[in-house]
């Protein structure tokens, strides 16, 4: 065959290292997100109740004790480990860890907590948030504008939530529409990517989220004393309420851990989502500047913001003896019973009540959107499939498993679910990513890492509180935990009996997903190795 008629063969498929991933389209984009992932309920609703039921201000000191050794540390690790790993084209914990210890043919499958821990919570935290968008639209359109007191305020939550039926819902058909279009919105955003959905979302949600914190706020602060006949309950002694310390809870263990755990939940490390957004950034990314920002904007919204809403305007309105009961009546009930019937006293109480979940909507969405990423990313980057194909099974599995959440709340399901994916393995993941960090990946290589394009240089003194501190304090935790409350929960001792069946049902159904997770990450690494694809 003469020379000009020779075929030429098709150029090799890139090697998967090089193959082209989604992008972040700018770093105040990404910071955005990150904090938009931390920054949820739990801010305005869980923080004000700790700090309450562990000694007021005095819990501040194992707060922030907590977030300087533990928060920030695990910070910077998440980000630099999951840029590291997006050098590799992978962009959920099991590629990643396989990237640092390569050696070891298992360290992909304890990756699997990362992407199992935000799959987890997704499937209830998503229902929670559309209460949110729910009463939204009661606010505006005063269906609960005639409740004045705590009871009808509850019983108009529990029928919304399906658990009795009353003269205010007779079913979960309101609850179930709300979530269809909460659940439709979150795929939508998650079906345009990183920097046409994510970004997009929280680089408009996140100011505004601000601004409705702000406005609340000077609300609040400027309430003065609206009962004349009951002086003492103004707002200077709302906020000695929460915040004038009780330094005898720092004996309680308890209270130290129920500090550091708020840091988990607050800064949403340990969950694997952090290590997946940092995955999209390049090698000259700054991780060290970025992860100290985003971790900040938290603190104000949660701090500043949450600890300045509702206990103190509570206390206004309710006075210094029920307001120790309300503070311990749980998220839910400070969130949609205490703060409309607060809000309720004000002038403009429609406007006021709708701005509060607009709040929380915004907060809660920009978190549930950062769950469902390291699920579609797994897919993206471990099986080649395109985003939309990703996207979609991801869409149908986990509505599917939404549906227990949403038909048997009364029955403990949240909880466990919450226990399981929001709790425990949060620091077991947290653990395992700080040894490969320290002790695998190397701290003096790590501290390079850490320090590649960084706009800041961190203190040195962070290097031995990474390599020693961090870990001792993840040791103590999940020791202390193990000690105290594992045979208990176990054995359900706190469950009640009528409930104990869906709470083993549940059990059952997390072990089936860690499974199917786990033989997922089997499957697409026996398949990349038989195409003779780097793993690393």
């Amino acid at each position: 065959m003469p020379h000009s008629e020779k075929k030429v063969p098709p150029p090799a498929e890139p090697s998967r290292k090089f193959r082209i991933r989604d992008s972040w389209g700018s770093r105040l984009g990404i910071i955005m997100a990150v904090a938009g992932s931390a920054i949820g309920l739990g801010n305005f609703l869980r923080f004000p109740a700790k700090a309450v039921a562990n000694g007021g201000g005095a819990f501040l000191i194992p707060y922030f004790v907590s977030l300087f050794l533990l928060g920030i540390p695990l910070m910077w690790i998440e980000w630099t480990l999951g840029r590291y790993g997006g050098g590799f084209g992978h962009g959920t914990a099991p590629g990643i860890f396989h990237s640092i210890w390569q050696k070891n043919r298992f360290i992909k499958y304890f990756g699997v907590i990362g992407i199992f821990g935000p799959l987890v919570i997704f499937i209830y935290y998503t229902y929670i948030e559309s209460w949110t968008l729910a009463y939204s639209f009661f606010a505006l359109a005063g269906k609960y504008a005639q409740l004045n007191d705590q009871g009808m305020m509850q019983n108009f939550l529990r029928g919304f939530q399906g658990i009795e039926n009353n003269q205010f819902f007779g079913g979960l058909g309101t609850a179930y529409f709300f979530f269809l279009a909460t659940f439709a919105v979150n795929i939508t955003v998650i079906y345009y990517g990183i920097k046409g959905g994510i970004e997009r979302l929280c680089k408009w949600a996140m100011p505004l989220l601000f601004i409705c914190g702000i406005v609340l706020m000077v609300r609040v602060m400027t309430l003065g004393t609206p009962d004349a006949l009951k002086p003492d309950w103004n707002i200077s002694n709302g906020f000695g309420f929460l915040w004038n310390p009780d330094f005898s809870a720092l004996k309680s263990a308890k209270v130290w851990l129920e500090a550091a755990g708020q840091i988990f939940f607050t800064l949403s490390v340990g969950i694997g989502v952090i290590l997946t957004y940092a995955s999209y950034l390049s090698k000259g990314d700054d991780v060290a500047l970025s992860g100290t920002t985003a971790a900040s904007t938290n603190e104000i919204a949660e701090v500043i913001l949450g600890g300045s809403i509702v206990i103190p305007a509570a206390f206004v309105f309710f006075g210094p003896v029920e307001i120790k009961s309300i503070a311990a009546s749980g998220t839910f009930n400070l969130g949609f019973v205490t703060m409309p019937l607060v809000l309720q006293h004000l002038p403009l109480a429609q406007f006021f009540g709708f701005i509060w979940f607009l709040l929380l909507f915004l907060a809660g969405i920009t978190s549930s959107v950062s769950l469902a990423q390291p699920a579609v990313a797994f897919l993206e980057d471990e099986f080649d499939i395109s985003r939309k194909k990703a996207v979609g099974i991801f869409a149908v599995v986990s509505f599917i498993l939404c549906q227990p959440a949403i038909f048997f709340l009364k029955n403990g399901v949240v909880d466990e679910l919450d226990f399981w994916g929001g709790t425990f393995f949060l620091v077991v993941f947290a653990a395992i990513e700080t040894v490969l960090f320290v002790w695998v990946f190397g701290m003096d290589k790590a501290w390079d890492e850490i320090h590649k394009g960084a706009d800041i240089r961190i203190p040195r003194i962070y290097k031995f509180i990474i390599k020693y501190i961090t870990p001792l304090f993840l040791s103590l935790i999940l020791g202390i935990w193990l000690w105290q409350e594992w045979l208990p929960i176990i054995f359900m001792n706190n469950v009640a009996s009528e409930n104990k069946m869906y709470v083993l049902a549940t059990r059952v159904g997390l072990l089936a997903v860690l499974f199917i997770l786990a033989l997922l990450v089997k499957i697409a690494w026996r398949r990349k190795k038989l195409q003779g694809e780097d793993m690393r």
